[in-house]
């Protein structure tokens, strides 16, 4: 731990450092047959193995009213690098939702799998049966790198899967190496360890990391991991269809805290470029200098934005620098069109892939909808692979042109959806969890937004603008996992029903937007936009979009650095 902090180590700090190397007293918490929860204490480490415990939030008064402790649970993320699962992998992941949950999967913006409400005595099972098809929990949580993103459009299919290559690749040698999670949930023999600190944890140490982290890579035209919200990013650069290397953008991130403008949303900045075999050896030495000098006494403070803004993007430089033993190349050129996803079927290198369209990530069978028995019977013939978009939708990816047919059939069969009859708004739309699992909720997202998407269409109808791609995203919390501070229309949530409303972000993902009304509920929101979608179908450019219009027009100013995301409500 570097002696540079700002004060004395936060709780979780000593935590970990009395956690021998996350194992903590997990293992007879979990054998503890009086309560369906564990002590606290082992909750925070619990992230680490890619775990929450939550409790059911609409139960809460009726269980206290009858004197029954809250309906414990727990959210378990399984990391699925550059969003890529085979069909027996798929198949795993319904059957535990299925068998162990609440019969949902939940694809998150990070590409990964949740399962939601498994019950304390599942928990082991569920994770051995994960580990049986080649995938785990490990750090998909916690003071760690977390689920390496990647673009999941296939239409460049040779880049992507060289991209895919990379994202595991770096999933993997950025993993924990202390032996706990195999111990706890594979049933290892547990051996009395001699290693040195070094030796256990080579990179992290017994400490970790300050705060989680989070790495991303695009591959342009499409910024569909937002790879600027990102702790680290790297951006391809492509020449006559292959991968010349990396622009490597530093700093992002989306949470904050409501009323403490010493956080704030910011935006990765580029300071200049790899080649692929140096990829891992620069998150490797980044990933250290916010080891050595992020912020382990305020964790609201903690994240690698605020080390780069407190020391400047200079410093970051020289020390990489440093650490590497050699400079970044000159930053190269790219150039970014969108950040959402391109639905149906698509053909790329030989290869057919159908994106779905999956309102808010969320896998389940509705009346009249049944999608997750549809996905499962498709995943029981495929015989290519799955990407979770970055966006919370599915693509089915490299079908076989003698396999197209079978996989269509099947489409049609359960009227699984492209989404092209929904709106543009629909199929740009992306909502967190919120209510009634997370427990840092403070209103609806996932189960409100798509109501609020009804009304916003009719006006939309109205106006002509039904096909006009706009990026609206709703948090519960200020968090910020549905990355709302990059949309265009942005939602956070401050009370039940109630929100602050963001606007003028960028459509590509460039941008952040700025607070335009604090703590409104849906008559305001809809009053709101109303006149500002007529006066956009009336007054915009050609070619311009909804935030870029909101900013020329003068309804906001434009914020290109977190440091001014709270200087001004509009203008």
């Amino acid at each position: 731990m570097s002696d540079k902090q700002p004060g004395p180590p936060s709780e979780m700090e000593q935590l970990k450092e009395n956690s021998d190397y996350l194992r903590g007293s997990l293992e007879e918490s979990f054998r503890e047959p009086l309560t369906a929860s564990i002590p606290e204490g082992d909750a925070k480490i619990l992230k680490f193995h890619g775990s929450y415990m939550q409790d059911d939030r609409d139960l809460r008064l009726e269980r206290k009213q009858q004197k029954l402790e809250p309906a414990y649970q727990f959210m378990t993320r399984v990391r699925a690098p550059g969003g890529v699962a085979t069909p027996e992998q798929w198949l795993v992941m319904d059957d535990i939702a299925n068998k162990y949950g609440n019969g949902t999967l939940k694809l998150t913006t990070r590409q990964a799998f949740q399962t939601h409400g498994v019950l304390k005595w599942h928990m082991k099972s569920q994770i051995q049966e994960i580990n049986e098809v080649l995938m785990d929990t490990l750090a998909a949580c916690g003071d760690v790198n977390r689920n390496v993103m990647a673009g999941a459009n296939p239409y460049q299919s040779k880049v992507h899967r060289e991209v895919y290559e990379w994202s595991k690749e770096l999933s993997d040698y950025l993993s924990p190496r202390t032996n706990a999670y195999h111990e706890l949930w594979l049933d290892e023999e547990k051996i009395v360890d001699t290693r040195t600190e070094e030796e256990i944890e080579p990179m992290y140490g017994k400490w970790y990391l300050p705060r989680k982290f989070k790495i991303g890579i695009a591959v342009p035209p499409s910024n569909d991991v937002d790879v600027y919200s990102q702790d680290l990013g790297f951006i391809a650069v492509v020449e006559n269809d292959e991968l010349q290397g990396f622009n490597v953008a530093v700093g992002g991130g989306m949470g904050m805290t409501h009323g403490n403008t010493d956080t704030y949303p910011q935006l990765a900045r580029v300071i200049g470029f790899c080649k692929p075999e140096e990829i891992v050896d620069v998150a490797e030495k980044i990933i250290t200098i916010q080891r050595d000098y992020g912020n382990r006494s305020d964790r609201k403070n903690a994240r690698f934005k605020y080390t780069i803004d407190k020391r400047g993007l200079p410093w970051v430089e020289e020390e990489l620098e440093k650490r590497l033993g050699y400079g970044l190349d000159k930053e190269r050129d790219y150039h970014f069109d969108h950040n959402g996803d391109r639905y149906g079927w698509t053909e790329g290198d030989g290869e057919w892939h159908f994106t779905l369209f999956v309102q808010n990530g969320r896998i389940k069978d509705e009346e009249n909808y049944p999608l997750m028995t549809g996905l499962r019977e498709i995943a029981r013939v495929h015989e290519g692979e799955f990407r979770l978009s970055p966006n919370q939708n599915l693509v089915i990816a490299r079908v076989q042109a003698e396999k197209k047919e079978e996989i269509e059939a099947l489409i049609q069969q359960y009227g699984l959806t492209d989404g092209k009859s929904h709106s543009a708004l629909r199929r740009n739309s992306m909502a967190c969890v919120a209510m009634p699992t997370c427990g840092l909720a403070m209103a609806e997202s996932e189960r409100y937004l798509p109501t609020l998407v009804d009304k916003l269409e009719d006006i939309l109808d109205e106006a002509g603008l039904r096909e006009e791609e706009i990026v609206i995203r709703m948090s519960g919390c200020p968090n910020g996992c549905s990355r709302p501070a990059l949309a265009e229309i942005g939602f956070i949530g401050k009370a039940p029903g109630k929100y602050n409303m963001y606007l003028g972000g960028g459509f590509t993902g460039n941008r952040l937007n700025r607070l335009y009304k604090e703590s409104i509920g849906e008559e305001e929101i809809l009053e709101t936009l109303r006149p500002l979608f007529f006066q956009y179908a009336k007054d915009r450019e050609e070619g311009e979009h909804f935030g870029d219009f909101l900013i020329r027009s003068g309804h906001v100013k434009a914020v290109e650095s977190g440091l001014d995301f709270h200087s001004e409500v509009n203008l």
